[in-house]
């Protein structure tokens, strides 16, 4: 018996809502039906806008957690059903099914949670020329998805989908960098692959391989660990300091979960930020013109590197619309970049003397061989090169099981009044940890500058129930007390 659903209504219903780039929930209720009726949607959307058609190929991939393997099969089981051909990728990372999809001219999805706890579980849906934008999102929701009868009452598919073999899109990936920075770019370097459960973690290792590098694996792990790169976990900064101590490293690569947002330390096992490692990288490219969120350090426009800067929401939607808006108006070489590092590259650029193809979805393979090729040409370790730029310094922390409805009233309840009144309230908040507010900034959530110097950014996260602080200061340490002394100002 099929059923019509809608997908506004499901969302609600399920709890599995959109974030970033596509769809996120727990587990427990990313059923198959609920995935199922997901993908059907997006395709049904990509029909409308002429992107897709019965007998057209859909790629699909995957990251390690324990759900990821039943959730491709429900994805398949909607690309068959509206038509399309299974491309399986198997568990690489997103940015290189993305990049096989707009080789291909298809669209693809990525079944990931990303950085977040594997009890939960997402799809990212690309369109065939770049990621889902806000516009998609919306027409993706206004889908009204007729539904087989293939689920059994706890939603799940009755028969056991079988898969074609897979396609690989690992090589060519890997290619791609190797062909860009050539097969001594690397060497002499030592390299830790921190492994984790990231998804990426066998590509990093023949990646550095293939560049000339020596490349050491540390920290492989067959449980999922949500490695978030833009709060590292404590046991993880400690790894990777006596990593380096013990192993002489010149840096240690790693990745989150879904492998497009990067973590590079540098020659003390030191973790980078990634909106430092995104400068880095487009200064290394030789890129002009820059797209950013509001939440990414200010030593970008500091440094005087830039012709142009574009400050945007949270978010890779958002950096894609002004990325495509800065080309719009004529820079020849632009770049977006994340606070959590993943660079997302908007048209092709040139590395001595060899072309490196556009790339305009988030990425943690460039940024992070950009940057080890730029200290390697400068003949200086990685905390010498970081120290070429402007001293700001980012640092940023979450609340977690922090309902989005109590984030978003207490950003509201700092928004009442006039903005004199605003500056007030914040300053008796904040004023004897960072001084007297002069300044917000709405891009996204509340951005307060002080007096000072320092900033203190609340933002309701939106995939997860936390509530995110980014804070900005003079000092690394300065700007992690701070952030700790501003989450207890909001948890007292």
């Amino acid at each position: 018996m099929t059923q019509i659903v809608s997908i506004a209504d499901l969302m609600t219903q399920s709890g599995v809502a959109f974030g970033t780039s596509g769809a996120r929930g727990l587990v427990s209720a990313m059923t198959d039906r609920v995935c199922f009726a997901y993908s059907c949607a997006f395709l049904q959307h990509l029909t409308a806008i002429g992107q897709f058609a019965p007998g057209k190929a859909v790629a699909i991939a995957a990251d390690l957690r324990p759900s990821s393997p039943r959730i491709v099969a429900a994805c398949a089981a909607a690309i068959r059903h509206m038509g399309g051909q299974v491309h399986v990728c198997g568990f690489v990372p997103s940015p290189a099914v993305a990049a096989y999809g707009f080789a291909q001219g298809i669209p693809s999805l990525m079944v990931t949670g990303s950085h977040i706890p594997d009890d939960r579980n997402g799809i990212k849906f690309n369109r065939t020329d770049g990621e889902v934008l806000k516009a998609d999102e919306q027409g993706i929701r206004a889908q009204g998805v007729t539904l087989p009868d293939l689920f059994d009452e706890e939603g799940m598919l009755k028969q056991v989908q079988t898969l074609p073999p897979l396609v690989d899109v690992a090589t060519p990936y890997i290619a791609r960098y190797v062909d860009a920075f050539g097969s001594q770019a690397l060497a002499g370097m030592t390299l830790g692959i921190y492994e984790h459960s990231a998804v990426g973690r066998d590509i990093l290792v023949a990646l550095v391989t293939a560049l000339g590098g020596e490349a050491v694996s540390l920290g492989r792990s067959d449980r999922f660990i949500p490695v978030d790169t833009e709060a590292v976990r404590p046991e993880d900064q400690a790894l990777a300091r006596e990593w380096a101590a013990e192993l002489k490293l010149d840096a240690i690569l790693s990745t989150d979960g879904d492998s497009d947002r990067p973590l590079l330390a540098d020659e003390r096992g030191l973790w980078m930020r990634g909106d430092v490692l995104g400068i880095l990288c487009a200064r290394a490219l030789g890129i002009r013109a820059v797209a950013t969120p509001v939440s990414c350090n200010s030593a970008v426009e500091l440094s005087g590197l830039f012709c142009a800067v574009r400050r945007t929401r949270i978010g890779s939607p958002f950096v894609i619309e002004a990325m495509n808006a800065l080309g719009a108006e004529g820079h020849e070489s632009v770049c977006g970049y994340e606070a959590n590092g993943g660079f997302l590259l908007a048209r092709p650029v040139a590395v001595e003397g060899r072309e490196l193809g556009a790339l305009p979805t988030r990425d943690a393979v460039l940024p992070i061989l950009a940057t080890l090729v730029d200290a390697r040409r400068q003949g200086v370790a990685l905390s010498a090169l970081m120290a070429q730029l402007p001293a700001r310094y980012t640092f940023s922390e979450r609340l977690q099981n922090y309902p989005t409805a109590q984030s978003q009233a207490l950003i509201a309840h700092l928004e009442e009044g006039s903005e004199a009144d605003i500056l007030t309230r914040l300053t008796a908040m904040f004023g004897d940890i960072a001084g007297e507010a002069d300044g917000i900034d709405r891009t996204d959530g509340l951005r307060i500058h002080f007096a000072g110097g320092d900033i203190i950014h609340l933002r309701p996260s939106g995939n997860a129930p936390e509530l995110r602080c980014y804070t900005e200061s003079d000092s690394t340490e300065r700007a992690a007390r701070l952030n700790e002394e501003a989450l207890q100002k909001v948890r007292d």
